[in-house]
């Protein structure tokens, strides 16, 4: 087909990279039972995407958190769902943070809002457990944790939590996840991406550096009773 439409150059790698890899299976098909289509398609966009900007409002980006504060998270999102489903939920969380841990590591830079950070979700004890591991990933060479503090006031996200998914040449142009409350949205235009990409510098700029934004997490979690 490639050579009737004569598609040659950068397009005709990566159609031929997509054609590889499509019969090809992954982990999450095992749970197409539980997750809704636009979440499995997030977690094999991470699989191939080789960096993340990730700007977290409201709680820890979820290939950060532990598997206490994900539970609690799961469990307030589905509200009415039994403990099996919220289980395999968890489940499935924790196995897509392998990206952060593989031989070649997803590259995470990840602006939380303050807010996420005073937020006690689960209770003080899994708080501080989850703070603590904030910590300790944002030491990994592939993660960059900021912190936008509440006085930086307006900044170009109030609208929300946004991830931008950054990929390989040869694989796709980067694309923007938006998780809502029933149903989850991809940005793909070209321009709109790119606003998305120019917000989340500004939120960078805006937030404290990644030291004293690890000196601020940690001084909550001694703050904790």
């Amino acid at each position: 087909m490639l050579d009737i439409y004569e598609v040659i150059g950068t397009q005709r790698d990566r159609l031929e990279r997509l054609a590889q890899s499509a019969d090809q299976r992954g982990w999450w098909d095992a749970y197409t039972d539980t997750l809704a289509p636009e979440y499995t398609a997030l977690i094999a966009l991470e699989a191939e995407a080789e960096s993340v900007r990730w700007y977290a409002p409201v709680v820890v980006p979820g290939l950060l958190q532990t598997e206490r504060y994900a539970r609690d998270v799961i469990r307030s999102g589905l509200l009415i769902a039994p403990p099996g489903a919220v289980e395999r939920r968890v489940q499935v969380k924790m196995t897509r943070q392998r990206v952060l841990t593989r031989d070649d590591p997803l590259q995470m830079a990840v602006v939380i809002d303050e807010a996420a950070i005073l937020r006690t979700i689960g209770g003080p004890e899994v708080m501080r457990e989850q703070l603590a591991h904030l910590t300790a990933m944002a030491a990994r060479p592939n993660i960059t944790v900021q912190v936008l503090p509440l006085n930086a006031g307006s900044h170009p996200a109030l609208n929300g939590e946004f991830t931008i998914l950054t990929f390989p040449d040869l694989v796709a142009p980067d694309v923007v996840y938006l998780e809502n409350m029933t149903s989850d949205l991809y940005v793909e235009r070209e321009g709109d991406v790119y606003r998305y990409g120019l917000a989340f510098d500004r939120l960078r700029e805006l937030a404290l550096t990644s030291q004293k934004s690890a000196e601020l997490i940690t001084e909550r979690a001694d703050s904790m009773e």
